[in-house]
Parts: structure tokens; sequence; C-alpha cells
């Protein structure tokens, strides 16, 4: 790996991959793409280690031209795409921006790159390596006793958001069995840890329980999912860059699943512990049951038996010690939050996703 562009690395996993290949790969260039939409952010690229190997360009991936142009003059050899609206309350109020983004984004890229290393013979085409960001939820919902997913699941997304990814995902692989395409897919479960757009579960409840607000909850809390602290999710990607196999998908998760309540009383106890001068102690009595989202997906679950074998990948953190590491991150860096809520739609996004809808304040 010497010249890299990283879709997406405003965003929160992209940022945090950013920081993790400058710090364990000395000798790569990295040029991050991102088109800083809500979720991504330019206060996500702040300290970074060895900023002059880093370069950001301001542009959508939907921008063939550009996309070119970055291809070409800076002969990029590999391509870590995570570049994606990803939220899904969000892909239910608006799903367009979602097929825009992640399936006409992801075959520009595609298109770019099939140009500039299979026509224009830009690069060695051995040397070169598309790796496409994916998720579990590509593969719909589980019920109790099913077995996990893994690589040969067959894919049922169940909203706008799962649906945009699998057709991204079905693009990736059309290439790669096409044109001998030089790629790789992962699907990943949910990711936690710093520099999070507040508005997913974990940061929406840590700090809705520093500032004494109702920490909502879908439902009965029952939805299980599997969640893995980012920074183990940089190491499974750039483990499945160097050493995954062209043309293969790689299950990645935390290796746990609890429920969605289960996360948000252990932050509360967390808070109590950090906090214990805290008026809202015990925080859990700010916990709020309210009408669940449309189509929710019950229970996400993955096997990384395949990750784990071939590539001796597995997380090094359990969810006590992320968690414990998040809370701790979110309430060390008040003016990041307050930076990142005021340049976005937050607080609008906030009282639209959930007032209009009947459910918490």
């Amino acid at each position: 790996m010497k010249n890299v562009l990283v879709t997406g690395g405003a965003g929160f996993i992209g940022s945090n991959f950013v920081r993790y290949l400058l710090k364990n790969q000395p000798d790569v260039q990295i040029y991050n793409l991102d088109a800083l939409t809500y979720a991504g952010s330019l206060l996500n690229l702040e300290n970074l280690p060895d900023p002059a190997r880093h370069h950001f360009i301001k542009g959508d991936i939907c921008d063939r031209k550009l996309v070119d142009e970055l291809l070409h003059s800076h002969l990029i050899e590999t391509v870590v795409h995570f570049a994606a609206e990803t939220h899904v309350d969000r892909s239910i109020t608006g799903p367009g921006l979602f097929i825009q983004t992640n399936v006409i984004g992801t075959y520009t890229l595609l298109e770019a790159c099939r140009q500039a290393w299979l026509l224009d013979q830009t690069i060695p085409v051995t040397n070169a390596r598309f790796h496409h960001i994916s998720t579990d939820e590509v593969f719909g919902t589980l019920g109790p006793g099913d077995p996990p997913f893994n690589e040969q699941t067959p894919y049922a997304p169940r909203s706008p958001y799962a649906a945009s990814k699998a057709a991204s995902d079905h693009l990736v692989r059309a290439y790669m069995h096409t044109y001998q395409f030089p790629a790789t897919i992962s699907n990943c479960t949910n990711n936690y840890g710093p520099w999070q757009f507040p508005e997913k579960l974990i940061p929406l409840m840590i700090l809705h329980a520093r500032d004494g607000k109702s920490l909502p909850v879908y439902g009965d809390g029952q939805q299980v999912r599997d969640w893995l602290y980012v920074e183990d999710h940089c190491e499974a990607i750039l483990k499945v860059i160097l050493k995954g196999r062209c043309g293969e998908t790689y299950a990645i998760g935390g290796d746990n699943q609890p429920p969605n309540l289960q996360i948000v009383e252990t932050i509360c106890e967390i808070m109590d512990e950090i906090r214990g001068d805290s008026p809202w102690v015990p925080h859990r009595q700010l916990i709020q049951f309210v009408a669940d989202r449309p189509g929710h997906d019950r229970r996400y679950d993955m096997d990384i038996s395949k990750i784990r074998r071939e590539l001796e990948w597995q997380p090094t953190r359990t969810l006590a010690s992320g968690l414990l590491e998040t809370v701790k991150w979110y309430l060390d860096h008040p003016g990041w939050v307050e930076a990142i809520v005021r340049e976005s739609d937050y607080e609008s996004w906030l009282r639209r996703n959930y007032d209009e809808h009947g459910r918490g304040k």
C-alpha cells in the first residue's frame, strides 16, 4: 500500500480508519474524499498522527471527473470505500439520497477504477485493491433460534438503507466476476466508539444521560445487535486489504449480542459510576420506551469464524471495556459534540424523528 483513496474518510468509521492507517502503515499516503454531509466533518480529522501524509479533498463520489483525476494523478492502487448514507431512520423518511450515494456512488467508483486499473493500466493490476465496506443489515433479520449470518447467507434487506447497501454489494461482486476486478467486501455489525455522529444509539444515550434527557428505547428494547468497537473494525479492514483473498467476502463482528435495552442500562451504570454527583442518578430513571421503528429488524448476529481462521483476526475489546472507553471519550470531548451538533441538522432531525412519531421528547 502506497497511495490509498479513502472515501467517506471524514465520517465515523472512515476517520477512525484514517487514524489507524496513519499509525500502522508509515509509508502510506492517504487521499481522503468526502462530501462533508451531516455525518462527515473535518472536526473528526483534527490532531491526526503524521498529518502530512493525509490529503483531504472535498467532493462527491458520484463526480466521475473528480474520481478519475484522483486515481490517475496520484496513482491510487488501493480504494477503501466507506462513503455511504447509513442511518436507517433517515432512509425511511428520505430513501432517494441513499440510492444516489450508496448505489450510484459505488457504481461511479467501480467504473472509474475499472478504467484506471484495467483499461488505462495506471498501475499493475496485481497491485490494485478495491475494498467495499458493507453491513450485516443486507441479510435481513434473525429469529431467536436462527444461526448467525455468515458469508453465504442470502440477502434479504428490510429497509431502504439495507436495500441500497445490498445493491452496492451486488455491483461490486458483479464487477469481480465479470471483469476480474480486484475487490473484496466486508459485512460488519454495529460499530461504536469515538467520533460517532450523535444520532446513533450509543452516543445518543450517553449525551442524553449526561444532560438528563429521556433515553428513548424503541419497542420493548429486546432488539439484538452485535456490537464492535470501531478500532477493532479498522484492524479487520486492514487485514482484509493486506491478506484477504481477492473476490472474497469477510463477515466482521464483535462476537457478542446483547439486546438494546441492556446496552442502554449498561451506559446508565457507567454514568452512575463516572458521574455519581449527577442529579439524574440512577440514570435508569431516564429510560423511556417509545413506539417501535417501522420494519425494525429484531436480531442480528454474525459468524466471524472465516476471518478468524483465514486472517487471524478477532475483536480485542469486550463490550464492557469498549463502552467504558466510549462513554469517557464523549464526556471528555464536549467541544467536539457541541461543534458537530452546531454544524449539522442534528437537532431538527431529532425533533422530526421522535416528536412527529409520538416518540420520546
